[in-house]
């Protein structure tokens, strides 16, 4: 049965309550820290050798649809009515909006230590410790729009441009493509401050905190940004009829990114699934 992601802005309270619920016994059961492992090793940058899937190549869409999947069936085992429902930062842009509400995801870290004091997800109610970071911290941190070097969300404008873009990736196939769909919407950008992050990437780095870098799992937040990010894929698949997920083929011998990314028809680890069988999600969910 095909289900629906809601706009977050749009939740009734129960279902608000619902979703919260969800997250948390999943991390009682331990499931939650799985996933924040599995990004963190499959986070990879173009400096790093050997295969890239998450991060600056071709299948950061797939990847993360794939991700989100696996996240969402770990909720609806818990209860089968929650998934999860889309962060639009194109219009929900203050933190005072959703998702930043006291009965969702709490508002903005703290001055001091930039900890998370407000919302199901602090620290102090004892149901959210950080196990897996790059830190020893054991609390949830965000800084909301770096105040000491300030950015701002992307706009919708910058968004259509990314949209706009027909084709889905052109080589290098990596952080550096100044064309194709994947990295204007990924947000690698060149020079420094808003230039350096567009759309997705600047998202990670207002909320800030957690949110930056591979451990980003860690906030909740991470999976009703990614989930508005894939429905731009949707989105664009929409708008450009008949454009696929690129490359085709995979680089040969000669090329820098051969066996560093994967090919429309290659399997994709951690799941052994390919780029080509993640197009099409109309069997599993809708966006309302």
């Amino acid at each position: 049965m095909v289900y629906t992601r809601k706009n977050v802005s749009t939740l009734t309270r129960a279902e608000r309550r619902r979703f919260v619920g969800a997250m948390l016994e999943v991390k009682r059961r331990g499931e939650y820290d799985e996933f924040v492992r599995t990004h963190i090793e499959y986070y990879v940058s173009d400096g790093d050798g050997g295969l890239r899937t998450a991060h600056m190549a071709p299948s950061f869409l797939p990847w993360h649809r794939r991700f989100l999947l696996d996240l969402e069936r770990a909720l609806r085992r818990v209860d089968s009515a929650v998934s999860v429902p889309y962060w639009d930062w194109t219009r929900d842009r203050t933190p005072s909006s959703a998702p930043w509400t006291q009965d969702l995801l709490g508002g903005n870290g703290r001055r001091s230590d930039r900890q998370v004091m407000t919302g199901p997800f602090a620290y102090a109610h004892g149901k959210w410790r950080i196990r897996e970071a790059v830190t020893d911290g054991e609390f949830l941190t965000r800084e909301f729009g770096r105040p000491q070097a300030p950015i701002e969300l992307p706009t919708k404008r910058e968004l259509d441009s990314a949209l706009a873009d027909p084709v889905y990736d052109t080589a290098p196939w990596n952080s550096t493509s100044s064309k194709g769909f994947r990295n204007r919407l990924e947000g690698w950008g060149s020079g420094s401050g808003t230039a350096a992050w567009r759309n997705h990437n600047r998202v990670h780095r207002w909320v800030g905190g957690h949110m930056l870098g591979g451990a980003s799992v860690n906030d909740p937040v991470f999976w009703l940004h990614h989930a508005f990010v894939d429905l731009q894929w949707s989105r664009w698949q929409k708008r450009h009829r008949g454009a696929r997920y690129l490359p085709a083929r995979p680089p040969g011998p000669d090329d820098e990114q051969y066996r560093r990314i994967v090919a429309r028809h290659e399997k994709m680890p951690p799941w052994r699934v390919t780029p080509d069988e993640l197009e099409d999600h109309s069997r599993i969910y809708r966006y309302a």
